[in-house]
């Protein structure tokens, strides 16, 4: 994948999980008719191909590491198969956070990130 369609799949991909997580009704679809679900996130599969949902991710594979998923959509688009990591809704443990995490978290900002955050969601100014 070229750059670009990189980062439309790991939008698509990011929606689809977010969905999952936050509607029961679509996380059943996703089950039932994994097709239509995923194209209604942004992922359309080739006609005949094969769809495999992981829910319980296999040992090695970090639920969190998207080259994972990368790997394994462009893998995919070679055999016809593609398999998608659909892990549980991460719970976060509230008591185990001090102030300054809570409130980097309602900032969107993680406390292993540096000040400078660059993107590549849109050529933008921001992102230089």
């Amino acid at each position: 994948m070229d750059p670009r369609q990189r980062a439309e799949f790991v939008n698509a991909y990011t929606r689809v999980l977010i969905t999952a997580w936050s509607s029961e009704e679509y996380s059943a679809r996703l089950d039932s008719d994994p097709r239509s679900a995923l194209a209604e996130s942004g992922l359309e599969l080739p006609a005949g191909a094969e769809v495999v949902l992981v829910r319980n991710i296999p040992e090695g594979h970090h639920d969190s590491n998207i080259e994972v998923q990368v790997a394994l959509w462009e893998r995919g688009l070679e055999t016809g198969r593609f398999e998608l990591h659909i892990p549980e809704t991460p719970q976060v443990d509230m008591a185990e956070l001090n102030e300054g995490d809570l409130d980097s978290i309602a900032a969107g900002v993680s406390s292993a990130e540096s000040i400078d955050i660059n993107c590549c969601c849109c050529p933008c100014c921001c992102c230089t």
